[in-house]
């Protein structure tokens, strides 16, 4: 990982239909929030450093988007992250709880990353994953930069997690904290998947839910 480009791409191969659901969502939901907040691609492509190809080609769902992508669209945007996720049923979803079999599901196929919600819908100051990342799944090949910290916790496998151009190599019971002001990427270099709890305080100018 060198720290230049990004893993979207644009869909060459037709995927499953489970696949193409999740990225025609994804699409979806980015261009409501778009729209909603008065941008167009151009805006948004000035404020993530995306070009308003790929933004478009996202919103069509004709490219599969990466973590960093996703997390510069929710900056951007002035959302969390978890907005992206799939909906939770809305009947009898307690406020403050979110149960095992209720987590949201954020899948990017490209990526090879599978997040579950761990924090209820809304906003709030942090927000808090269970990442499995499968072999050779990574955040990107970019670093990305913003306000806050994140924090984490390796439950099995093993993470490489690059700050500021170096590489640290997380084994199962480790854990780590920094700035997100620290150039940051991730990946899984291993044949094993790999379990994460991740931890990730949201920008200053955020503010809870009312």
């Amino acid at each position: 990982m060198d720290g230049r480009g990004d893993t979207n791409s644009p869909k060459d191969v037709p995927g499953n239909e489970a696949d193409d659901a999740v990225d025609q969502r994804l699409g979806e939901t980015v261009r409501l929030l778009r729209q909603r907040a008065g941008f167009s691609i151009q805006d948004v492509a000035n404020k993530t450093g995306l070009s308003t190809g790929m933004i478009s080609q996202l919103e069509r769902a004709r490219a599969m988007p990466s973590i960093r992508t996703l997390r510069l669209l929710s900056i951007a945007l002035d959302v969390p992250i978890s907005y992206f996720f799939e909906a939770s049923d809305p009947a009898d979803v307690p406020r403050y709880i979110v149960r095992k079999n209720s987590r949201r599901l954020l899948r990017l196929t490209a990526s090879g990353v599978v997040k579950e919600a761990l924090t209820p819908e809304g906003k709030g100051q942090l927000e808090l994953y269970e990442l499995t990342l499968n072999p050779g799944a990574s955040s990107g090949t970019d670093f990305l930069q913003h306000t806050g910290e994140k924090a984490g916790y390796i439950l099995s496998g093993s993470l490489r997690l690059w700050l500021d151009n170096q590489a640290h190599v997380l084994e199962a019971g480790d854990s780590f904290r920094f700035p997100s002001t620290v150039p940051h990427m991730f990946d899984n270099p291993t044949q094993q998947a790999a379990r994460v709890i991740w931890v990730t305080t949201l920008r200053q100018t955020d503010s809870p839910a009312g």
